[in-house]
Formats: C-alpha cells, sequence, structure tokens
C-alpha cells in the first residue's frame, strides 16, 4: 500500500520543479524529500525521474502517477479535513453546487446568514455546470441550484423545489438609440454588434439564439467573451450589445444600461435540487428557507 505522504512528496517535487524546491515549499529539508521519493520509487517498482543536467525531470509513469492519484489525493485531503471537523466540534458539512451568477446574487448573503445561524456547519460550495455537474467528491451536492425548464425531469435521489423566473434583458452602452425607447423586441436587435456572454453550448446561449431563429435572424457575435462579466465590460467599451439573464445584470457601470424585452423572450427558470434520500436534513431544508427569502426580499439581507 502506498504511503499517503510519501504521495504528497512526490506530487509537491513534479509540481515544483525540483527536490530543492519542494523542500522549501514542504518546508522538510532536501535530504528528507530525496529519501521519501527514493522510497516510493522503491515501492513502486517505477523510475519516476532521470537526471537533466544539474535537475530533475518526471518521467512518463512519474506524470501517469500524478494524474492517477488526483482523485485519491483530493479524497484523502477530505479525509484529513473530516478529521479536523471533529477534532474542532464540527458535526455537519453542507454542499452547495451554483452557477455563476447565482454565486455573485445570492451566495455571499445566504452562506453569511447560514453560518451565523450553523457556526458549526461546514459548506463547500462548489462552482457547477449544467453539463458536469457535482462535487469534489464524485457525490452530487447536497443543494443543487440550476437553470431547468419546469418540465425538465427531476434528478435521481433528489427532490426540485422552483425558486424563481429570471427575464433575459439587453445591456447597451450608454448614448445607445435604444436607451429610453421602453421595452425593447429582440428583432430590433437584428443589426446590432453582438457580444456573447456564455459558452456556446450552455442552456442560456441556446435560448437566445433559438428565440432569434424564431424570430427570423442570428445572431451576429463578434466577440465570445463567453462569460457575463467580461462581456459588460465589452459593452462599456462599445463594442456591442449582449442579452443576458436579468440575475446576471444586477450591477452594471454607470456606462451600461439594461433594457428589459419585450416578449417573446428568453426567460430561465431556477430551482434547487435537494438531496433526498429519506433523511431529514435540517441545514439543507434552512439554507433552501433563506434562499427563497433572499430572492424575494433581497434588500431584507443587506443589513
Amino acid at each position: 500500500m502506498l504511503d499517503p505522504h510519501r504521495l504528497r512528496v512526490f506530487r509537491s517535487v513534479v509540481a515544483s520543479g525540483s527536490v530543492q524546491a519542494a523542500a522549501d515549499n514542504l518546508g522538510l529539508t532536501s535530504s528528507a524529500v530525496s529519501q521519501h521519493v527514493a522510497a516510493l520509487q522503491r515501492e513502486t517498482g517505477l523510475t519516476l525521474f532521470h537526471r537533466a543536467g544539474r535537475g530533475i525531470v518526471p518521467t512518463e509513469a512519474a506524470l501517469a502517477l500524478v494524474e492517477r492519484t488526483d482523485e485519491v489525493m483530493s479524497r484523502w485531503g477530505e479525509l484529513d479535513q473530516a478529521v479536523a471537523d471533529l477534532r474542532e466540534g464540527r458535526s455537519g458539512r453542507l454542499a452547495i453546487g451554483y452557477f455563476a451568477s447565482a454565486g455573485a446574487a445570492w451566495m455571499p448573503a445566504l452562506v453569511k446568514r447560514l453560518t451565523h445561524e450553523y457556526p458549526d456547519l461546514v459548506l463547500e460550495l462548489v462552482l457547477t455546470e449544467a453539463e458536469a455537474r457535482g462535487s469534489s467528491t464524485g457525490r452530487g451536492p447536497d443543494i443543487d441550484l440550476v437553470i431547468d425548464p419546469p418540465d425538465t425531469p427531476v434528478r435521481s435521489g433528489y427532490r426540485r423545489i422552483d425558486l424563481t423566473t429570471d427575464p433575459f434583458v439587453v445591456i447597451v452602452p450608454a448614448g445607445h438609440p435604444l436607451i429610453g425607447q421602453g421595452p425593447v423586441s429582440l428583432s430590433d436587435l437584428r443589426r446590432e454588434t453582438w457580444v456573447s456572454n456564455d459558452y456556446p453550448r450552455s442552456i442560456g446561449h441556446r435560448m437566445v439564439v433559438a428565440h432569434c431563429n424564431a424570430v427570423g435572424f442570428r445572431p451576429r457575435f463578434t466577440v465570445q467573451a463567453q462569460d457575463h462579466y467580461t462581456a459588460i465590460r465589452f459593452v462599456e467599451a462599445g463594442i456591442g450589445v449582449s442579452v443576458l439573464p436579468g440575475l446576471a445584470a444586477r450591477d452594471l457601470p454607470a456606462s451600461v444600461v439594461r433594457i428589459p424585452l419585450a416578449p417573446p423572450a428568453p426567460v430561465r427558470h431556477l430551482a434547487a435540487l435537494v438531496r433526498d434520500d429519506g433523511t431529514p436534513d435540517e441545514a439543507a431544508d434552512r439554507a433552501v428557507a433563506l434562499l427563497t427569502d433572499l430572492i424575494h426580499h433581497p434588500r431584507s439581507h443587506l443589513r
């Protein structure tokens, strides 16, 4: 059985680039690092490094071992954390998955309130994507904030709680001719230069393009920003306009103006998937209750 400490030392040598750098990073002597690496080579029967000038270079076997032990070391780190939690009296853990705009708009206030009410609770916050949700353990989060239409089949082992709808808006640079005209239609943006604000395969991007296709045109994206906050900066610079979720357009610079979109316009349906394994989870239920209150009474959480 491989020694986890030796694996940590070996992985540090690969990441640091030398025995001495690893020793400095780990607070060990270079002799101790060399001994751990030599012992690991004997245990595995592998040649992990070879000489290159005055230094060493990891072999293909070493690089493969690093890759294969990523998950193992992650799990070992979680075990270390669990022991520390028990030692310090923290008995509960709650993993919450979230998407970027929810993270900026809701998560700081939620975490502040939840940790105040449950000081012994350990929170794991996981930025998740529509195509690859899950925590670092490979087990899905206890609560997963998702962008899903109401008719989406509920993931096995979870129950769904609808949170709110999030209509898309258009943001334009100050001085744009559309400002002051009230809600605009997507067809009013037909001749505009567009800035994308999400990955092409994301739910939001596909919704926007589908709605544009439905009114007879395809957006002319000249900038692939692929995240909301970079896209806002491109709009601020006068590069183009961007259609993005209202939740992502809450805090805009003064030189960017948000304009509502007239129907038919894309709308995100936001929900919380809560783990449902038959065991009551007071912290998870309270987190959802706080989140619901935060969404409907945002100013009450600013105090």
